[in-house]
């Protein structure tokens, strides 16, 4: 079962230009996400998947300089920048991450390709919440050329597997159960605005050194520090319109 992981980036943040290549603990944002993802079972590649705009050379010039392999489409389009990195590698199956989660949970992902393996779907979808910031989603090939050959709105190019949610009838689902302790939608464990930002400053700073922190102690930290969830716990998340 080959798998691919494709991170998608860029610069044009409209609350927070520039906001993966912030510094974090002895690194910046994006240098989380890509180690965690690498720490994924199974993988046959992590991908940076960014857009072709000037503002981007940024992205690209880091993955090269730290080799992490790099794809370049189109900036507003960010379903056909998935699709187009994807038919490079012709997988079996794709991990979506976004680059504004440096915790995303490693483990969690890990266990998606495990529950793939043995029962193969076009999907996998949550039963129970998890704290925004720690999800990842895992489709199948056929799955994503289906939503992209499909999903025309707006809405359905700009947010990746939007079209499968939508219309969940035309695909095969398997599901992963959220353990209790992890159920924790109130926690914004994300990067958007400069509130964010404090909060997620505050977690790599109580993990100084520690890039590869389990999801769950960084729940757990959280929960014991009512003042940190605080710095952004107002922010309401950005309508798909």
């Amino acid at each position: 079962m080959k798998t691919i992981l494709i991170i998608q980036a860029r610069m044009g943040s409209s609350r927070l230009p520039g906001k993966i290549l912030f510094p974090l603990g002895e690194t910046v944002v994006l240098d989380y996400v890509v180690s965690r993802c690498k720490q994924i079972d199974q993988l046959y590649d992590v991908i940076v998947a960014t857009s072709t705009l000037e503002q981007d050379d940024a992205i690209a010039e880091w993955c090269a300089a730290t080799q992490t392999t790099c794809f370049r489409g189109s900036e507003g389009d960010v379903l056909s920048r998935y699709y187009e990195c994807a038919k490079t590698y012709i997988p079996d199956y794709v991990i979506r991450v976004t680059s504004d989660c440096p915790f995303i949970d490693h483990e969690i992902a890990s266990e998606l390709i495990k529950i793939m393996a043995s029962g193969p779907s076009d999907l996998i979808t949550l039963e129970g919440e998890l704290p925004r910031g720690l999800w990842s989603e895992m489709v199948s090939f056929k799955a994503l050329e289906y939503m992209y050959k499909h999903g025309q709105e707006p809405r359905h190019r700009e947010h990746v597997t939007y079209y499968a949610y939508e219309h969940t009838d035309q695909f095969q689902t398997a599901h992963y159960r959220v353990s209790d302790s992890m159920r924790h939608p109130e926690l914004r464990i994300t990067l958007d605005t400069p509130e964010d930002y404090a909060m997620l400053q505050k977690i790599s700073d109580h993990f100084t050194g520690d890039r590869l922190i389990s999801s769950r102690r960084v729940v757990e930290y959280l929960l014991e520090h009512p003042e940190v969830i605080a710095l952004n716990a107002h922010i309401q998340q950005k309508p798909v319109l």
